[in-house]
C-alpha cells in the first residue's frame, strides 16, 4: 500500500510535538504500528495546538498567527486565534480547496481521510479552549464534568476511532479514563492555572473544605487544601476504577497503549499522594519505575478481570 504523503512540519509545529514527552501518559509510543503512531501524533499535534492558543503558551515567533492568517497585532487574541483556526479545521474536512494552512492541520488531513474521523470531536476541543477564555471557576462538580466532556474525552474517542475499536461500551470506558487524566491535570497545575486566573476545583468542593481563593495562591498547601486535593484525587482514582476494564476488551498493542494511558495516571495521582497532597509548590509528577510498575498492575488487573 502506498503511504500518504505527509507535510513536514516547520519549527514552530516541531516544538509543539515536542511537548507529547511532558504528557502523564505515553502519546505514541514505539511498539505500536507506524500508521498508529503517525496518526496518534498528528491528533495530538492538533490538541496540543489547540490548548496552547488558549493558554497564551505559543512557540514565539509568531509562526502560528501567521498560518492562519492572523495579524500580528492580533496574534495575542485568543479568541481571534481560535476561530482562525477553526475555520483553518472545517478545510481539513472540505472536499474541495487548497486545504489547511496551518502545517499541523495539513499533518492531520491524511490521517482523517484514512480512518474516517468526523469534525464533531475536534471542534468540542476548540469549544473548550473557548470556554477556558470565557469561563474562569465550576460551581458544581457536574459543571466540571461537562467541561472534560469536551476538553478530554474528544482525545480518547479519537484514539478508538483510529484504531477501529470504537463501540458504545468502550467509548463509556474512555470517557472516564480522559475525564479522571483531565482531572489530575487540573489537580497538578492548580498554581500555574491561578496564574492564568482559573479554578478548576470546583466552588462547592472548596466551600465545603473551607478553602478560599487566597488559599491557593499559598506557597505551600494547609490542611484544608490538602484535604480538598485528596477528595478531588480519590474521585479521579474512581473513575480510572470505573475506566480500567477498556484494556481488558481489547488485544495486543493496543492494550498495552491503554494500560499505559491508565497508568500514567495512577502514576501522577501517586506522585501527588507522596507530595502529601500539597500541589502548591509545583506539580507532582510521576516517575518512570512508577509508571513501569502501574502499568504492571494495570495488565495484571485486565487479565483478572478478562
Amino acid at each position: 500500500m502506498t503511504r500518504t504523503h505527509r507535510a513536514r512540519p516547520d519549527a514552530a509545529a516541531a516544538g509543539t510535538l515536542g511537548k507529547a514527552a511532558d504528557e502523564n501518559f505515553p502519546v505514541a509510543p514505539f511498539f505500536l504500528p507506524r500508521a498508529w503512531r503517525d496518526d496518534l501524533m498528528a491528533v495530538y499535534g492538533f490538541a496540543r495546538l489547540v490548548d496552547d492558543i488558549g493558554d497564551g503558551d505559543l512557540e514565539p515567533g509568531g509562526a502560528d498567527a501567521r498560518h492562519l492568517g492572523i495579524e500580528p497585532e492580533r496574534a495575542e487574541d485568543r479568541l481571534a486565534m481560535l476561530d482562525a483556526f477553526e475555520a483553518d479545521l472545517h478545510r481539513v474536512f472540505a472536499a474541495t480547496g487548497d486545504g489547511p494552512r496551518h502545517p499541523l492541520l495539513r499533518a492531520l488531513r491524511p490521517t482523517v481521510r484514512r480512518c474516517a474521523l468526523t469534525p464533531e470531536p475536534f471542534l468540542a476541543l476548540v469549544e473548550a479552549n473557548r470556554q477556558d477564555q470565557k469561563v474562569r471557576r465550576y460551581g458544581t462538580y457536574g459543571e466540571l464534568l461537562a467541561y472534560c466532556e469536551l476538553s478530554a474525552n474528544p482525545v480518547g474517542r479519537l484514539v478508538l476511532q483510529i484504531t477501529g475499536t470504537a463501540s458504545p461500551e468502550r467509548i463509556r470506558r474512555s470517557d472516564a479514563i480522559c475525564t479522571a487524566l483531565q482531572i489530575i491535570e487540573h489537580l497538578q497545575d492548580v498554581t500555574e492555572d491561578l496564574g492564568r486566573d482559573r479554578i478548576y476545583l470546583p466552588a462547592e468542593d472548596m466551600a465545603r473544605f473551607h478553602v478560599g481563593e487566597s488559599d491557593l495562591a499559598a506557597p505551600s498547601g494547609g490542611a484544608s487544601v490538602r484535604s480538598l486535593v485528596a477528595y478531588e484525587a480519590e474521585r479521579a482514582r474512581d473513575l480510572l476504577n470505573e475506566g480500567t476494564p477498556l484494556v481488558g476488551s481489547v488485544n495486543g498493542r493496543l492494550k498495552l497503549l491503554l494500560a499505559g494511558f491508565v497508568a500514567g495516571g495512577r502514576a501522577a495521582l501517586t506522585a501527588i499522594g507522596a507530595a502529601g497532597f500539597d500541589v502548591l509548590p509545583g506539580p507532582p509528577r510521576p516517575t518512570t519505575p512508577s509508571l513501569l510498575r502501574e502499568v504492571g498492575v494495570v495488565l495484571r488487573k485486565a487479565r483478572r478481570e478478562g
